[in-house]
């Protein structure tokens, strides 16, 4: 194409100057580059609209967690989630949020304020709430006491003689109470007769050493520090306790589906004889981890994800880890599932591409009709160079015939001056893309045919005397006349 370009500037001249031997002018980009560096331009937008993308998907998640009260094995667990998530540089982090307890925790989470919440399975579920994992399994223990001095009384061995005697509630939460209640009704026992007397776990102690009970209540784990620690308390100031059992406990959990059927191993909490001394049937209920359900499906996915890939590297400096365990996907449960949990437990969580690759699809279907109606227009929009040009060109085919037929070299220098013109504007239109390479071959074609026609007609014009040239010309000034 350079030497394509020579030729033309080297064959025109203007007023007898030879423009060859003047600098050679840079090349015009050709439409075909221009073309190939929209288009790599146009990749490379595809490109970074991808990563970014990408990037916005995949930032880290700060999710808030509502969980309480302060100095729990609930709370213990969840700083320690936190900062294996941190460590791990994990897709989602968590934020916990302290509550007083399960019910205030189910409260934040109701009203929005936070993204996941520690509730009992027991007490009243926010309707916006969704399971994501249960944390623990928590049993009821029941054990009575021997007093001593004035304080003491019958030995109390089942929970049909609680009518009339007191009963200590271990933790300040509404929910042992009315579990406690719960228990009670299903014995024919009238909770009004019974004298039920909280106080808060770390005074669990000193609580039964001041005989402020008969009978004590506790709800945690099976291995649970404030029950062992208590019972324990009993047995140093009473001796050892009687374990009172919930033989009705299908029965509760029949009508009360928050609940489950259960049992304390025998020796779970030590001494000699082991305490209890044989199995001791009872109730329990989960706490969970629930998710508000406006939460997006593959935050979820992925947060339920790592609680269960972390979960395995936490058990041996924090066991209470091993508890957790994966949530209910039955459509009957008490609690539903979320849907980002529910996706993990069966196995059909979604990766990247599946999520987002029909966006992807469209996105380059769409940037490729974009492109396509974008080199249309532009080729509209030169439309009228292109036909103007090509005017020029037929024009200049005209020359070649005029050329052979000139009389003066006069005449020949005018229509060298015209065809350098149409040169420049042929120039301009193939650097704006409005005519391809065929196009200025083409034209090259027809240049080349001029130049020889001129110099062809210069020199017949050179070989004639001066005065038939004279001569020719007066007749033809006369004939214009």
């Amino acid at each position: 194409m350079k030497l394509s370009l020579k030729r033309l500037f080297g064959r025109s001249m203007t007023g007898g100057m030879d423009l060859a031997e003047a600098p050679t002018p840079p090349s015009p980009r050709s439409a075909a580059r221009k073309t190939a560096l929209v288009s790599l331009a146009l990749v490379l937008a595809i490109i970074g609209a991808l990563v970014g993308g990408y990037y916005f998907a995949m930032r880290p998640v700060t999710l808030k967690v509502a969980v309480g009260p302060a100095n729990s094995d609930d709370v213990k667990v969840v700083q320690t989630l936190t900062q294996a998530f941190s460590q791990n540089k994990s897709y989602v982090r968590l934020r916990p949020i302290q509550t007083d307890g399960a019910t205030a925790s189910a409260e934040a989470l109701a009203e929005g304020k936070v993204d996941l919440a520690i509730v009992r399975g027991d007490v009243d579920v926010p309707k916006n709430a969704q399971a994501v994992a249960t944390l623990r399994k928590n049993v009821v223990v029941l054990w009575s006491v021997q007093g001593k001095g004035k304080k003491k009384g019958a030995k109390i061995t089942k929970i049909a003689q609680l009518a009339g005697h007191r009963v200590g509630v271990v933790g300040r939460t509404q929910a042992n109470v009315n579990l406690l209640k719960v228990i009670l009704q299903q014995y024919g026992v009238d909770p009004a007769k019974v004298e039920i007397i909280q106080f808060p776990a770390n005074e669990a102690a000193e609580a039964i050493k001041s005989q402020k009970a008969d009978v004590y209540l506790a709800a945690g784990p099976v291995n649970s520090k404030i029950t062992a620690d208590a019972i324990a308390a009993s047995t140093k100031d009473f001796g050892t306790p009687t374990f009172l059992a919930i033989d009705s406990a299908d029965a509760i959990a029949q009508n009360h589906p928050v609940y489950e059927a259960s049992e304390i191993p025998a020796g779970t909490y030590g001494g000699s004889p082991d305490r209890p001394d044989d199995e001791v049937k009872t109730i329990s209920f989960s706490h969970h981890i629930v998710a508000r359900k406006g939460v997006s499906e593959t935050t979820i996915a992925a947060f339920t994800r790592q609680l269960f890939a972390v979960r395995q590297q936490l058990v041996t400096e924090f066991p209470l880890a091993a508890k957790i365990e994966t949530p209910d996907t039955d459509k009957d449960a008490v609690i539903p599932v979320h849907p980002g949990a529910a996706a993990f437990v069966d196995g059909e969580e979604k990766t990247f591409l599946d999520k987002y690759s029909d966006y992807i699809w469209w996105s380059l279907m769409a940037l490729s009709a974009m492109g396509s109606i974008g080199a249309w227009f532009a080729g509209y929009l030169k439309k009228d160079e292109r036909d103007n040009n090509s005017h020029l060109r037929e024009r200049l085919l005209d020359m070649i015939a005029a050329a052979r037929k000139s009389e003066t070299a006069e005449e020949l220098d005018q229509m060298q001056t015209e065809a350098d013109e149409i040169l420049r504007d042929t120039l301009h239109c193939f650097d704006h893309g409005a005519i391809e390479e065929g196009g200025l071959t083409a034209f090259n074609i027809a240049l080349d045919q001029f130049h020889a026609a001129v110099a062809d007609r210069k020199a017949v014009l050179m070989s004639l005397p001066q005065n038939l040239q004279r001569a020719g010309a007066q007749f033809r000034a006369a004939g214009n006349a």
